[in-house]
């Protein structure tokens, strides 16, 4: 039996890289799986070849948000779970982000995710049934770079959510948990540091020279540990924000 056997599963932002590899994982682990993103042709192509379904939808504008839950609960009657792991990463210091650029990152890091979790969190609150969620956020957020401040503005709100979200429903059996991933290689990674940093192809490589586990973290890594944090095996866990990364956060030489 996999460790997510029958169970009905929305991954927002499910189209690429994190997201994907999520719903990859949860596939294997016996999930029935919907992955959501703003580009029907990547989307519904990475469900054909994973064994999910897509649905089109936009976190950032709060109705596509709530229709993308909407759209599994119509499909399968329910939904058990759900990944938030769409996410925007552009760049933009406290003194030059426009109001435009802070709330693209507020709308997709932390509005999206609020109200497909309060979708979701409503259908299994309505049901009496318990749930899991698993929030995709961000090392930064505990201060992050400089030229990350509107991302760690909505990545600190969303860590924050998902404890409020935890504490209000744990007699409801829901268990919400996140994820602090730190630098992973994904395709989204690799399109901002060409476009913002002037990286060449060497980027890689040359980043995993500085690193100390010698590598970038994996998408296929996060994957397994947000659905061990979706699953039953990760018990009764709510509330934590989880750093996943090969710096020990706090720790100075």
């Amino acid at each position: 039996m996999g460790l997510l056997d029958g169970t009905v599963l929305l991954v927002s932002g499910g189209t690429q890289g994190v997201g994907a590899a999520v719903a990859r994982a949860a596939v294997r682990e016996g999930a029935q799986v919907t992955v959501s993103g703003r580009r029907a042709d990547v989307g519904e192509k990475v469900a054909a070849d994973i064994g999910a379904q897509f649905v089109a939808a936009d976190v950032a504008d709060p109705e596509q948000a709530l229709a993308s839950v909407a759209a599994v609960v119509d499909a399968h009657g329910r939904i058990d779970a759900l990944v938030n792991a769409a996410g925007l990463t552009d760049r933009g210091t406290l003194l030059d982000t426009t109001p435009e650029l802070f709330d693209r990152h507020v709308a997709v890091n932390l509005r999206g995710p609020f109200f497909t979790m309060q979708a979701a969190v409503a259908d299994m609150v309505g049901r009496g049934a318990p749930g899991s969620v698993v929030n995709v956020i961000s090392s930064s957020e505990l201060g992050g770079q400089p030229y990350l401040a509107p991302y760690v503005a909505a990545k600190a709100g969303l860590a924050g959510l998902t404890r409020n979200a935890a504490h209000a429903h744990r007699y409801d059996r829901v268990r919400i948990n996140g994820l602090d991933i730190g630098w992973t290689d994904t395709e989204g990674e690799d399109a901002t540091q060409r476009a913002f940093h002037d990286a060449g192809d060497t980027w890689r490589s040359d980043a995993a020279a500085r690193l100390p586990m010698g590598k970038l973290g994996q998408a296929d890594e996060v994957a397994d540990v947000v659905v061990f944090l979706l699953s039953p095996r990760s018990g009764v866990v709510t509330g934590s924000v989880i750093d996943w990364d090969q710096n020990v956060l706090g720790g100075l030489d």
